[in-house]
């Protein structure tokens, strides 16, 4: 990309007429845990607490400059939605956002919030591809702008503003960069813009384990749509990466990208609210997540690019069941136990002084001598649900962990 820097930095002064940047933080707790010094680009700062807002504002500057369209058009359910209707209230021009019908309400007040009277909002299509598609038609018959949250070269141009400003305020460049990863927008603005200022900074790439588009299309040469999307990193779960993002991010290795399972995510985020009070979502929490996977850290100065921190608390119960699935500190069975009398006490009897029953259901059927429990224990720590399944086996209690079965998960959890 000629002039990359030159642009970006054009880019970075127009965006000073939003906010001031974000913060570049040293993180004394993750130094210590990894003997390295971490610092956190806190992009969960910005004025619609994520980075999204660069891209979109870019993209529409310069339409505008260019004396284009006054009316933009986006599909999104998050982050995305609410950069487009801030930059469409900054420019008075008009916006148009598609949202899936499933949408959170309190995204889309977010979004109504930030566009004010700029902006409407229509609720159509129960996945993204039927919102995006209706989108895109809509743009196309209207004559309004299309703005892509990620492979669009404005809007990389636009992620990249986050780079030039680590570098700024490190005043210099780090020995690693972790970037996460969705459609790739992000990663491929900044890697472009520390190849052209930093050459010497190594990235790392980090991606939801559910949502790996990035590692599956350096494996396979070219971007690939994966067959199945865990939608829990809602702002990373991207099913194939951006076509112009990929061509820029073509040069890097499959194991410079760490998958981030899912549960794992959940624990990091709950690390980092009850240590440090910092609310990151989980794709926020991506890059923090994944440096327990780096190795050689120790020694090095490290940027985690924390992307945003649009939470919605109503979440949390699900983010502290995954954390404690994670750690080992719940877990769910089905046992098959004996209709007869007093069976249950038996049970109970197994279980150990810091085991407390979080879930129970027990359906007794006439015909048969047997019947079947599901029940979920939590524990103080995970050896107790170790010993717990042995005393189960001494019982002769017959039974099934069903914990990280996705399957039988989804529909009795």
């Amino acid at each position: 990309m000629e002039n990359f820097a030159a642009s970006v930095r054009q880019a970075e002064v127009a965006l000073r007429d939003l906010f001031e940047p974000t913060p570049l933080q040293k993180n004394d707790h993750l130094s210590a845990k990894y003997g390295a010094e971490i610092w956190l680009k806190r992009e969960d700062l910005t004025p619609v607490r994520s980075y999204k807002l660069r891209g979109a504002f870019n993209a529409m500057r310069k339409v505008v400059a260019r004396g284009g369209a006054a009316h933009f058009v986006c599909a999104s359910a998050g982050n995305h939605a609410q950069g487009v209707a801030f930059a469409c209230r900054h420019f008075s021009a008009r916006g148009t956002i598609f949202m899936p019908v499933t949408t959170p309400r309190q995204k889309i007040d977010k979004t109504r919030m930030f566009g004010g009277d700029a902006v409407n909002i229509v609720l159509t299509g129960d996945y993204f591809d039927q919102t995006l598609a209706a989108s895109q038609e809509f743009a196309r018959v209207e004559g309004a702008a299309f703005l892509s949250p990620f492979d669009d070269a404005d809007v990389i141009e636009g992620q990249a503003t986050t780079g030039l400003e680590i570098l700024e305020q490190l005043g210099g460049a780090p020995d690693l960069i972790v970037l996460p990863v969705g459609g790739g927008g992000l990663s491929s603005g900044v890697t472009a813009l520390f190849a052209e200022l930093a050459p010497g900074c190594a990235a790392a790439f980090a991606e939801p384990e559910g949502g790996a588009s990035l590692r599956e299309a350096l494996t396979q040469g070219g971007p690939v749509t994966l067959p199945a999307v865990d939608n829990f990193v809602d702002g990373a779960a991207v099913a194939r990466i951006g076509a112009l993002p990929y061509r820029l991010l073509s040069r890097f290795s499959p194991d410079q990208v760490y998958p981030a399972p899912e549960d794992r995510i959940s624990a990091t985020m709950l690390e980092m609210l009850n240590i440090e009070g910092i609310v990151l979502e989980p794709a926020g929490a991506l890059a923090v997540d994944v440096l327990r996977d780096i190795p050689d850290l120790a020694g090095k100065r490290v940027v985690c690019l924390c992307s945003g921190g649009n939470f919605d608390f109503e979440r949390l119960p699900e983010v502290k069941e995954r954390a404690q699935r994670y750690s080992g500190l719940k877990r769910y069975f089905i046992l098959r136990m004996p209709q007869r009398p007093g069976a249950l006490r038996d049970f109970l009897q197994l279980l150990g002084p810091d085991d407390d029953i979080a879930r129970f259901e027990y359906l007794k059927k006439s015909a048969r001598n047997f019947g079947s429990i599901l029940i979920g224990i939590e524990t103080t720590a995970p050896e107790n649900l170790d010993r717990l399944r042995e005393r189960l086996e001494g019982a002769g209690i017959s039974y099934r962990d069903i914990t990280r079965d996705p399957v039988l998960a989804e529909f009795l959890i």
